[in-house]
């Protein structure tokens, strides 16, 4: 991605979310960027988390900069996806010295089966 190879490893997160705001835009992707979105529970409201990157209208974006991505950072993608009730999700780490990244599908999703075909 060029805004890895560009930047490189090693600043935080909001460096490249800011980067990446760029590169969407160039490339005229439709994107909403820290998005507030709800969280409930049981049809109650239990507060909110802002997403880093909602890509046309149905992929979520998680930005890290850290070592490697483990099995937190995919259940937490995977949590937030079903918490929202979001076909996709896409953690991107750019703290390794290659970008990494993994598609996560929230199989509770209809759409999400399309996705995976």
């Amino acid at each position: 991605m060029k805004v890895h190879n560009t930047l490189g490893n090693g600043f935080q997160e909001v460096i490249y979310q800011r980067a990446l705001a760029i590169e969407f835009e160039k490339q005229r992707i439709h994107f909403a960027r820290e998005l507030e979105m709800t969280i409930f529970y049981e049809g109650i409201d239990i507060g909110t988390r802002r997403v880093d990157f909602f890509v046309e209208d149905k992929i979520m974006v998680e930005l890290k900069a850290i070592i490697a991505l483990n099995g937190s950072n995919i259940n937490q993608c995977r949590n937030y996806l079903e918490a929202y009730n979001l076909p996709v999700g896409l953690p991107i780490n750019f703290g390794a010295n290659s970008l990494e990244y993994k598609r996560i599908y929230n199989t509770k999703h209809p759409d999400s089966k399309k996705d995976m075909a």
